[in-house]
Formats: C-alpha cells, structure tokens, sequence
C-alpha cells in the first residue's frame, strides 16, 4: 500500500470522490464539487449555505482559528454567517481543564465577534492524537438575488487577488516554529510575522463585503490548502475555462518570502488564508482594485478567464507554460 501524504487528498481522487456523492433532494442547488467552497440548499425565499473545514496544521488559537476559516468559505457565497457547531478532539495525556477553558472561550468568543450563534457539537480525549483538532460546520443565509458562485463567471473576467498571499502560511510557521525561525530573522519580524494571524489577518469578512459593495464580482473563492495554485485550477475546472495566469502581479510582503525560502515553500502552493480570489466583470475590475486600494485594501488583477477549457497557464519568456496544479499543500512538508 502507498501511503497518501500529508494534507487533501490528492486531486484525482478528490475528482472521483466527489462525483459519487447521493444527491437526494431537489432543494441541493450545490453539492460537493472541485472549487465550490459550500453546500447550498434551496429555503425558499433565501439559500442556506453550509460549510464544514477542520483546523489541523495550526494549534495556538485554535478555536479562534476555526470560526475565521469557515466564515472566509461562507461569504464567498455573497452569505452571512448565523450557526456553527464543532467537533472538538484532544489529544490523550496532554489535554487539561486549562486547555478544554482556553479554546472554548476562543471558539465563544470568536462566535460572539461575528454575530454567530454557537449551536453544539462534541468534545472528546481522543486516543493517539498528539495535538488538538477542530472541525466545525458553519451555516450562513443569503437572498438568492445575492448570491454568487463559480457557475457565474463568464469568459473575459478578470481574476483579482485581494490582500495577499501566505498570510496564513506566515502565521502558522512563526507560531509552531519559533525557535527555529529566531535565527532566520528579527525578533520584531518573528512578532511581526506571528501576528500575521490578526493583520493582515486570515479573515476576508471585511474585505469580501467591500468587494461586494462595489460590485461586478461574479465569484469569489478562498485559497486554503494548495494556495493560489490550486484555487485558480479549481476554479478553471469548476467553470470548464481556461485561466491565463499573471505571476508578476501576486502580492506577498518580503517577511512572507523570506519565510517561506527557508522552509522551502512555494508562495503560490501554500495555505492562504486571509487572501480573496474574485471573478470580476472586466468592465469593472480596475475600478474594483482602485476602491480597494483606497480603503487600504490590497488588491492585484492576476489573471484573465478564456474560453471553455480546464487548463491554468502563464507566459514566460520561453513561451506558453503550464501552472502546475498542487498535489499537496507545500506547509505540509514542513509537518511530515
């Protein structure tokens, strides 16, 4: 047997996997896909969204962590967040009532932040595990004449990236690899890069909702595990279009880089959270990026969607190239 690596499944099993899933009821206007971020079932006047994520690479402010990751996935969808429930399971012999009090409070109060109703779950001490996991399912609603998903993007948008990349990446090493990240930079940058967490931050709420005010956003999608890489191929395969790629216009800050240097991390294969892909009408799509910039809002058109097809690429100097599309998110080598 060939052991699987660490993180999602390798995309053709997810392919296959995900077109076996029963749909049995008509009011599943989206079920599981490649590059859909949510569920979406009919409830009459209004759609509710459902969006399950587990947090396993990040241990410091867990619970804290899960509510932002599972927000970022809901209002993709143009939805607001109202209901999370989570599964808590911690690890044999190293979990206390301290530890249970300090990510429950994290969890609740995150909740309470973004106006989100917590509606249970389960905890357990979990045999074999070495560190706390969470995953939470968050549901949101939205007027169906808000709603936005990849099925609208249209040939000729734009793609723009707003905030920028590996915000979460930073965070997460900097976090779980202090010590050996001491003698790679500064103690202001290492402070720096570990409240990446909270600014930039790995939350897009904001952002998402000043993108949507401005409008001509036709979808919008949250580069998690895979990074920018594997969102643009999930997105071209969602929409059955081809996606020219423009590498020179990503944005990552220099403490980013030379973070992810060390660990020898591919910016654009890595964890992303805190950064927003949007599907924009081209009419609209600099405008979008001059209201975002003015709001102090980081935002880059980094690509253009062709005609149907299920291809990401670039040009280079050497002609027409292929973007890769991630087998694994490149954080979890540092983790294997």
């Amino acid at each position: 047997m060939n052991a699987l690596p660490v993180g999602k499944l390798p995309p053709e099993i997810a392919d296959r996997i995900v077109k076996l899933a029963p749909i049995l009821d008509s009011r599943v206007i989206v079920g599981p896909g490649i590059g859909l971020d949510c569920a979406v079932i009919d409830f009459g006047d209004k759609y509710l969204i459902v969006k399950t994520d587990p947090i396993t690479f990040a241990t410091k402010n867990i619970g804290w962590y899960a509510v932002q990751v599972n927000v970022n996935d809901i209002v993709t969808t143009g939805a607001s967040p109202k209901w999370l429930s989570a599964s808590i399971l911690l690890p044999e012999n190293k979990t206390d009532e301290h530890l249970v009090n300090n990510i429950v409070t994290q969890l609740f109060t995150a909740c309470q932040e973004m106006g989100i109703s917590f509606i249970g779950g389960h905890t357990e001490i979990t045999h074999n595990f070495d560190r706390p996991i969470i995953s939470a399912t968050l549901l949101g609603e939205v007027a169906k004449e808000d709603f936005i998903s990849p099925a609208m993007i249209q040939s000729g948008d734009d793609i723009v990236l707003i905030k920028e990349l590996a915000i979460e990446t930073t965070a997460i090493l900097a976090l779980e690899f202090e010590s050996e990240l001491s003698g790679i930079i500064n103690r202001e940058e290492l402070e720096e890069a570990k409240d990446y967490l909270y600014n930039p931050g790995i939350g897009i709420y904001s952002a998402a909702r000043s993108a949507l005010s401005f409008g001509g956003v036709r979808a919008m999608h949250d580069p998690t595990e895979g990074g920018l890489a594997a969102t643009l191929w999930e997105l071209s395969i969602a929409t059955n279009k081809l996606i020219q790629f423009i590498p020179q216009n990503i944005l990552i800050s220099e403490l980013s880089k030379k973070i992810c240097k060390h660990f020898d991390i591919n910016p654009l294969n890595t964890i992303s959270s805190g950064a927003l892909v949007a599907a924009v009408d081209p009419l609209k799509s600099l405008g979008l990026v001059n209201f975002l910039n003015e709001k102090g809002i980081l935002a880059s058109i980094i690509g253009k969607v062709e005609d149907p097809g299920s291809q990401v690429y670039f040009l280079s100097s050497e002609g027409k190239k292929v973007l890769r599309r991630p087998d694994r998110d490149a954080i979890g080598t540092v983790f294997s």
